[in-house]
């Protein structure tokens, strides 16, 4: 199951491809009706460590874009730091496809350790999770869950682009 974030904590993206925020949060109901308790990450962060939570596109193995610079609990959630590596061709098309909007969802991949579903709301909360990865995604499973480019970033980007051309008609 896949557990995107809400629409009050966006991921923002530098200039030098960081991006940063929450890749969960505590208390949200997804579509597929999980809601990540509390301390959920809290194993598997301390056992796999950074390098063994890769950066995804759409929950795909074959497709690595990024590495996890920072990954913890606080108190609302778990929040993400990474790295798009623009020398993979899927990088820099996402670090292009996320500075202009075109792509905006986070979720993580996981395997639910323990779990438990509240038979009067058919919520299965999830009290300890293995986390897989952290992945950029077209679809989140939570409507709200977006990426949200850093204007500056956009900017910079496009006054290269026009300086490029300008300096091309001399």
């Amino acid at each position: 199951m896949h557990a995107p974030i809400s629409s009050s904590s966006r991921i923002s993206l530098t200039r030098d491809g960081n991006v940063e925020g929450y890749a969960s949060l505590f208390g949200e109901i997804d579509q597929a009706r999980d809601m990540v308790m509390p301390g959920a990450f809290t194993k598997t962060l301390a056992q796999r460590g950074l390098r063994k939570i890769p950066m995804l596109f759409q929950h795909d193995p074959a497709e690595p874009v990024g590495i996890c610079l920072d990954l913890h609990e606080d108190f609302r959630g778990l929040w993400a730091r990474g790295r798009l590596i623009p020398d993979v061709a899927r990088g820099r098309e996402l670090l292009a496809l996320v500075s202009e909007g075109a792509i905006d969802g986070l979720s993580i991949g996981y395997r639910t350790v323990r779990g438990q579903i509240d038979p009067k709301t058919r919520v299965r909360k999830l009290y300890q999770v293995d986390l897989w990865e952290v992945s950029i995604v077209t679809f989140p499973l939570l409507a709200g869950a977006r990426v949200r480019a850093v204007k500056e970033a956009l900017q910079q980007r496009r006054s290269l682009c026009v300086g490029s051309y300008t300096e091309g008609r001399r």
